[in-house]
């Protein structure tokens, strides 16, 4: 039975690991008490101690746990950005093609996906890998957001009865376009050229849903048919990644997936202009859920095990 540590298990993402691993009887869940949980050498001493490790932690933190590590035997997935494009790290989405999951299964550093980012590569890489969509193409995405994404102090304020009005309202950010997802979204599509990025985010607690533009000379004349087409190829037979024109009677919901650990991707519009939309729930494909994925790859088990569909 493999031993299991959660590091930053307080958080917003730890939580949900947790909450999805509590009924398991295949792994033991070390629990550090509440009086020792920003303890040094009690966490160094688990750190060492277990098989496989979630670190749910800002990316300074991250990388200090790392460094703490001295069994080689030792696991780690971390949710953080601090590693997601190191070469030496596997990336944690198994899904976008059988390099990916091999590299999982042989790693003992894995770098779970970015909330945003999953979507946008998850929606771009295909594109790109066929030639249908240049790797120079300058691209431009939108991506609403719940606001449990901003962790503890977002979902306060936000569930705060005497709250800020301005909250009432969609609001846009990282305006400065550096948003630490960038980089990976550039990566792991094989762009040469990150995309202007606007993340919204909204008045509901989870849910997600990326939105990436084109024009149909942008992908060489291919309409949304064929870019559906494509993605049924690249998707189907993944269970947590499904293919599906769905809307809401001419609405598409950022919160349909809130709950939810799998993603959904559809394509709109017509040859000359098309919208392709990923949605999928911020805690669960867009992190806590595509951390467990990739624990239940390196324990062997099915890919959506104590994961909601």
């Amino acid at each position: 039975m493999k031993k299991i540590y959660i590091d930053g298990q307080a958080g917003t993402t730890g939580l949900r690991i947790r909450e999805r691993l509590a009924e398991r009887n295949d792994i033991t869940l070390l629990i550090l008490p509440e009086d020792k949980r920003k303890d040094s050498e009690a966490r160094r001493e688990m750190l060492n101690t277990a098989d496989i490790v979630f670190l749910c932690l800002p990316d300074a933190a991250s990388i200090e746990a790392v460094s703490m590590i001295e069994n080689p035997a030792v696991r780690v997935l971390d949710t953080s950005t601090a590693h997601r494009t190191n070469p030496a790290w596997a990336y944690g989405f198994p899904e976008l093609d059988t390099s990916f999951r091999e590299k999982i299964e042989s790693s003992t550093r894995i770098a779970v996906p970015g909330c945003h980012a999953s979507g946008f590569i998850a929606l771009v890489r295909p594109l790109v890998q066929s030639g249908l969509l240049s790797p120079d193409a300058h691209l431009s995405a939108t991506s609403l957001t719940g606001y449990s994404g901003g962790g503890k102090n977002m979902i306060a304020d936000y569930e705060n009865p005497d709250r800020d009005g301005l909250l009432d309202a969609p609001r846009q950010y990282a305006l400065g376009q550096t948003h630490k997802h960038l980089p990976e979204m550039k990566t792991f599509t094989g762009l040469h050229n990150p995309p202007v990025f606007l993340p919204i985010v909204g008045d509901f607690y989870s849910g997600m849903e990326v939105t990436v533009p084109l024009f149909g000379t942008d992908v060489n004349g291919a309409t949304p048919a064929d870019i559906l087409e494509l993605y049924h190829k690249t998707y189907d037979g993944s269970p947590l990644v499904r293919v599906a024109n769905a809307d809401e009677s001419g609405f598409l919901s950022a919160a349909s997936m809130s709950g939810k650990d799998s993603m959904e991707i559809s394509v709109f519009g017509n040859p000359d202009r098309m919208i392709l939309v990923a949605r999928y729930d911020n805690l669960g494909k867009g992190a806590s859920g595509a951390a467990v994925e990739c624990l239940n790859i390196l324990l062997g088990a099915e890919p959506t095990s104590n994961l909601i569909v």
